[in-house]
């Protein structure tokens, strides 16, 4: 039987050395044995038939203990954490310090604990304010606006036709900061819709009455809030040249665009509008009523420390999907993090304090969904699966949704839902 010896480290960390006596190696050692043989060839037998004294002649004791250690040590790995209820995260970092022909086998393994919820927010003393999803008039004006524009005929204007304040214009622009060209404020093909608002006030003004062909040079001051420090509240030079200017024709908005749109009339259309953009704000609102109570919690509960592992782990996760996003979008990270002057250094720092409340709320949903005795049923499951499997045709996409590994995601997935919908329902005040 083997033995373990438990270290408590920094950080919720934890050293575990195991010491596995010679009579409990015996057994895998023969399988060993017959894997190598398996593996090699020895003259005079075939394939996996060769004895163990035959096979430690010819590669040596050693490499059927390297080949018996692996499972050595899941083996005794897994038992020892399920005797001890010992909960870890990660994989374990192994060391082995003894492995000796005909002695017992001794290796240590430094793992990352499951952080504990050690004080949690009274949740049912807490409170999230709801905030209103009604529809307005500047609601539906705006999503017909929209509409209009997706329907708008572009036709290109006459050479020499200056632009006007409803056009539409294709600028070659070009920005500097006292001037020093701007990292990224080279653009050849800039389109600018005259009727609309522009991130830089005063741009569109200095576009009215310009022509194909026309340059231009004028400094304009970027707003205070500008997403890049760099730019906010300076001075920025324009240098510009206008390509090309679009006159624009806008549908009427009256019974033909909605009839062309499969409605009725514009009665209609605006009464379908205003259930989509209810739908749409009821389901804004629910989202921004969960993040906000869910961080609340958090704020308000403490917890033991968490493994350096652990929150990488989160941090890595979130890059990974900030890569899938990008490539859903059919772009190259590595294009896109130049595109946002990011690094992926400067990612993992800026991400740390994200993945650190993600973990916290896990441990939160857990901690509630057992406290609360939140249960998903098997059909409740079934259901889950059946919707996802619908999105895909092919075979093995379907058999991947319904194996045991995905379908307890589900679960767990499912489970954190109630555990939410349980929070909001007890917080939106």
């Amino acid at each position: 039987m083997h033995t373990f010896i438990l270290e408590p480290q920094p950080k919720n960390t934890l050293k575990i050395t195991i010491t596995v006596p010679h009579e409990d190696v015996v057994p895998y050692l023969e399988t060993a044995a017959n894997k190598v043989s398996e593996e090699t060839a020895i003259p005079g037998f075939r394939p996996g038939k060769a004895g163990y004294e035959t096979v430690k002649t010819a590669v040596g004791e050693m490499k059927i203990y390297e080949a018996a250690l692996e499972p050595i040590i899941r083996k005794t790995f897994v038992a020892t954490l399920e005797a001890e209820k010992i909960e870890t995260v990660g994989s374990p970092k192994i060391d082995v310090s003894k492995l000796v022909p005909g002695n017992e086998i001794v290796f240590s393994a430094e793992v990352a604990l499951m952080p504990k919820i050690t004080k949690l927010a009274d949740w049912k003393a807490l409170s999230v304010e709801a905030k209103t999803t009604e529809v307005t008039e500047k609601d539906l004006d705006l999503a017909l606006k929209d509409l209009r524009n997706m329907q708008t005929k572009e036709v290109r204007a006459e050479a020499g036709t200056p632009a006007c304040d409803v056009d539409k214009v294709v600028v070659s622009m070009n920005l500097k900061k006292e001037g020093v060209p701007v990292e990224g404020g080279q653009s050849p093909n800039h389109a600018v819709y005259l009727a609309e608002e522009y991130y830089v006030p005063g741009f569109k003004e200095q576009l009215v009455g310009m022509k194909e062909g026309d340059e231009k040079s004028f400094t304009l001051t970027f707003p205070d809030n500008h997403t890049s420090k760099m730019l906010a509240g300076s001075a920025v030079e324009f240098d510009i040249t206008l390509k090309e200017v679009h006159k624009l024709d806008h549908p009427d908005l009256d019974d033909a665009f909605a009839a062309s749109l499969g409605q009725a009339d514009m009665k209609a259309l605006r009464e379908i509008l205003g259930k989509n953009i209810a739908g749409e704000k009821e389901m804004e609102e629910k989202g921004r009523q969960e993040r906000e109570l869910l961080e609340k919690i958090a704020n308000e509960s403490r917890f033991d420390d968490f493994p350096d592992l652990l929150v990488n782990e989160e941090v890595n996760k979130m890059i990974h999907e900030l890569e899938q996003g990008a490539k859903e979008q059919g772009m190259d990270f590595d294009e896109y993090l130049k595109s946002i002057k990011k690094t992926i250094v400067g990612l993992k720092l800026e991400f740390t304090p994200q993945a650190i409340l993600r973990i916290k709320v896990a441990l939160i949903l857990r901690d509630i969904t057992n406290s609360e005795n939140i249960e998903i049923t098997d059909a409740e499951v079934e259901e889950a699966l059946d919707k996802i499997a619908e999105r895909h045709e092919a075979k093995e996409e379907r058999d991947r949704i319904y194996n045991p590994e995905y379908r307890g995601y589900v679960e767990y997935t499912l489970k954190n839902r109630k555990a939410v919908e349980t929070l909001r329902k007890a917080m939106v005040k």
